[in-house]
Formats: structure tokens, sequence, C-alpha cells
């Protein structure tokens, strides 16, 4: 068996995606497989996309593949093509339903939908007391349907914005402006009845302006539908809010004892699962954001119990993004590395609690805890071919390399104070002139405190000193914890004082 067969973990993720989530990672195993960069039948791998199929209505795409698999002239089975023709027949009835269209109109009535938010009747029990619109909860529930229908007919879009329309009668978002005349006239009694507070009370933003008090089970499967939809459509900013509107309800309803802890272990992990898509193709600060997810109490527990594989796209996180984290911290433009050598002791911490390695967690280990750097620079190699077989990494594969180089080259400075230039560019395989040109580059762009000695052919490493701010944050970072185990000492002891003490007076009396 092959490095790249040993590695993938295309059977690890799987469980915790959306069918419909698959079908990217399955058709870029097709992509290694045509450029031999991975040993897979490519005849198993259609046979895998067919078999994920059978429980969508993406019929036409079914039969894409069965035609791959017996050849472009085959006959489709029968009943494929019988499914074919339940699956329009189907949609065409939920499309006809008169309760969906008469929902669906006045949804897009932005008008009326303006007035109503406005009366506050923009929900399912203030609609289903006025006849005129045809709303009910039963005409919701198809409502629902349909969009998982269109879902699974692989019709993202129009589930999403179905979706969407569903979240909203659950929301209280900031009210719209009027332009209208007519609509700005209210009924003094009406206008009495409602307090200012009352009026301008909006849900919680970050889970599209659902209440609390909304949330519910029902509607986390419609957060979870709609973020599978914006993932699905490669929308990454929208995916993002999504992913942000999922988590934050799975907490409220722990918090309201709505769900069980084992439960939003489960809720937890799949999060994590979904969220790779989500930071591994957004730009604007996604891989801090996962860092910081993943570094979080409770998702590290589920990371620990139930998927320790994540620890590869958290240690590649943490590499490529510690350079700018510690950039960002620092006041004077300077990398100062505090907080970067904190997100490193949190990912050996980490390490040393999941039972999973590969070549890019065996390299970090190799560097921040045996200082092998000879053992660094074998697994380096073999992280390439892990980074270009990996359907998330793949793309920051270059520069995950350059990332990897320069923390090989901290590390080893860090315990030297002068670096033989011929000795470096053998560490970072690279050619002397190379290397040297590539510090000074380091140098130049503030990441590196040092200076090359072209007489003698070395790098002169500067003293690295921590501000008096950096020290105070670290020397009291467990100020807390070590106050509260006082404490609770003094406490015991006081309390074992006085059991003491009373036992001796107890005693005495009896004596006497």
């Amino acid at each position: 068996m092959t490095s790249a067969e040993v590695y993938d973990l295309t059977n690890s993720i799987s469980p915790y995606l959306d069918l419909h989530m698959m079908f990217p990672l399955l058709e870029y195993v097709d992509s290694l497989i045509s450029t031999n960069a991975i040993p897979y039948s490519a005849q198993d791998v259609a046979k895998a996309r067919l078999s994920l199929l059978r429980p969508t209505h993406m019929v036409d795409y079914a039969m894409d593949i069965y035609r791959e698999l017996h050849g472009k002239d085959c006959e489709i089975p029968a009943e494929m093509e019988q499914q074919k023709k339940d699956v329009l027949q189907k949609l065409e009835d939920l499309k006809s339903d008169k309760g969906c269209q008469a929902f669906e109109d006045l949804c897009n009535n932005t008008e009326l939908r303006n007035k109503l938010l406005r009366a506050q009747e923009w929900n399912v029990a203030a609609l289903s007391m006025k006849k005129e619109y045809g709303v009910t909860s039963k005409v919701m529930d198809t409502y629902r349907e349909l969009a998982k229908f269109n879902f699974d007919c692989g019709d993202y879009q129009a589930a999403k914005n179905m979706l969407a329309n569903i979240i909203s009668l659950h929301a209280m978002p900031p009210l719209p402006k009027d332009n209208d005349a007519d609509d700005i006239i209210v009924d003094d009694d009406r206008r009495d009845q409602k307090s200012s507070d009352e009026k301008h009370k909006t849900g919680n933003p970050y889970v599209y302006y659902v209440t609390s008090a909304a949330i519910s089970t029902d509607l986390l499967q419609v957060l979870w539908g709609k973020l599978s939809c914006e993932i699905l459509l490669e929308n990454w900013e929208e995916a993002s809010t999504a992913l942000t509107a999922v988590k934050l309800s799975i907490e409220q309803l722990v918090v309201t004892n709505r769900m069980s802890a084992l439960e939003a272990l489960k809720q937890r992990t799949w999060l994590l699962h979904w969220s790779l898509f989500v930071f591994w193709n957004n730009s604007s600060k996604g891989l801090e954001s996962m860092v910081e997810l993943f570094f979080s109490e409770k998702y590290l527990q589920a990371i620990t119990t139930n998927a320790p594989h994540l620890l590869r796209y958290l240690t590649a996180a943490v590499l490529l993004c510690k350079r700018r984290v510690a950039k960002s911290t620092s006041k004077d433009g300077r990398s100062s590395g505090a907080e970067a050598r904190k997100l490193l002791k949190d990912l050996v911490r980490l390490m040393s609690n999941c039972e999973y390695s590969d070549p890019i967690v065996e390299f970090v280990d190799c560097l921040c805890v045996k200082f092998d750097f000879e053992g660094a620079q074998t697994k380096l190699a073999e992280c390439e071919n892990v980074l270009k077989t990996d359907f998330f990494l793949c793309k920051r594969s270059a520069l995950f390399m350059e990332e990897a180089r320069v923390f090989v080259f901290e590390n080893y400075c860090r315990i030297h104070d002068k670096v033989d230039l011929g000795v470096l560019a053998t560490k970072l395989a690279m050619d002397k002139e190379a290397a040297e040109h590539w510090i000074v580059d380091l140098i130049r762009n503030a990441l590196l405190d040092a200076k090359i000695d072209s007489e003698q052919g070395c790098v002169v490493m500067g003293a690295e000193s921590q501000s008096v701010y950096e020290q105070v944050m670290e020397r009291t970072r467990d100020l807390n914890l070590r106050s509260a185990s006082l404490a609770h000492n003094l406490k015991h002891y006081v309390n074992k004082s006085k059991k003491e003490k009373a036992r001796k007076m107890k005693a005495a009396m009896e004596e006497e």
C-alpha cells in the first residue's frame, strides 16, 4: 500500500458529510487517478459514486455514471428510467401545490412582506390566521418537503432560497425602511400598544436574526440545510455566516437543555468536518477562524473523542497562519512570536492527546518535541505527497512548503546564536546562494531578527527579547486558575481545621 493510500482521509471524513458533499471529493480522487497520483481504480470510484447517488434524486447524474461504467452506448436500466419519471412527477406535484405557490408569491412580494414584518405578522402563527394568504403549518411542511426535494435533485440554489424563506419566518430582523406614505400612517392606538423597545427588538444577527426562543431542533435541521447549500454552491462568505448560525444554535439548545451532551458532541463533530470546506476556501482569515474554532474547549473534545484525524488540518492551519497571527498581534509591525508560540504549545498538547499521526503531524513533532532536524527533513518530503492528494490542502501545497521551510529555519536558529550558511542551505534543501537570498528577504520583511556576516559566511541571530507586556501576559496567563486553586485549598484547610477543633471539643466534653 502506497503512502497516498495510507494517508488518504476520504474514508475517515465521509461518515460526517452529507452525501452531496462526497461528490466533489470523489471527483478529486478521479483526477488523482488520471494522473497516477493515487493507485485507486477508476471503476471502483465510479461504483462508489453510483452507490451514493441511489438515495438522492439526481437521476441524470446517476445515468452519466452508469454510462461511464458500462460504456456510452449501453442501455440504461428500466428501474433508473422509472425513477426519473417518478422524480419528475413528484417534483411537479410539489411545485403545483397551491399553498406552496401562495407562500412563494408572498415571499416575492417585497412590499407586502415588509408590511407584514413591520406589523410583526411575518410568522406562521400570524399568517395562518389570515385565510387570504393561504399559509398554514401544513403548507409550510409541504414547502419544506419541496425544498428538500430540490436539494436531493441537485438544485441547490432553489433549495437555498426556500430554506432562507423558512428561516425568515422565525426571525426578527430590523424593521425595513418605509418610503410609502400610506404605510407610514399607523393608528394611534396601535402606536401606544407597542413601546419603542418592542418595535426595535431584533433577534441574533449571527443567526439570521432568529430569536433564542425560536431556535429548536427542527429549525437547526433547516440551518444545516442552508449551510449545505452554501457549501455546494461555493458561496464561501455566505457559508461562513451559515456555519456561525449552526454553531450558535447548537450551543443555544445545549444551554436550554433541549439537546443532550452526547448529541451536542455528535453535532459539533459534524460541524468540524463541514467547516473544512468553508475555512480552506475562504481567503478572508479563514484559517485563523478555523484555528480559533478547533482550539475552543468543546470542539477540542470532539476532535480527541470522535475525530483525531482532523489533527492534520489543524496542524496545517497553525503552520500556515502562525506568522500572520504573530505579526497582527505585534504593535511595531515586527513579529513578536508570543501568540505563535502559544498556538504551537496548544498544538503539541493536543498532539499528545490524539492517537493519530501522519507526515504533517510528525513534521511538527520532530521540530517542536524531538528537535530532530534530520527527521523533519524526511517528513517534509513526505508532506508534499500528502498535501497534493488531500482535497482540502492541495491548493495550499506550495504555501505550506514555504511556511514549513521558515519553521525549520526558525527552530534551528532558536538553538544557535550563529549558523553557517552552508549548513543552513543543506537543512533547507537549497544551494548556498539561494539560501542567502531567501534569508535576506526574511530580514527585509521584518520576519527575522538577524544579520548576515558575509566574511564568515554565517547568519548571526539577534537576541530575542520579550516586551514588558508579553512578560506580564506570560507570567499571569494562569493566574485565575492558580488563584482559584489557592482559594479552594484554603477553604479546604479552614473546613478541616473547624472539624478538627469540633472533634477535640466533643472529645473534651465526653471526658468531663
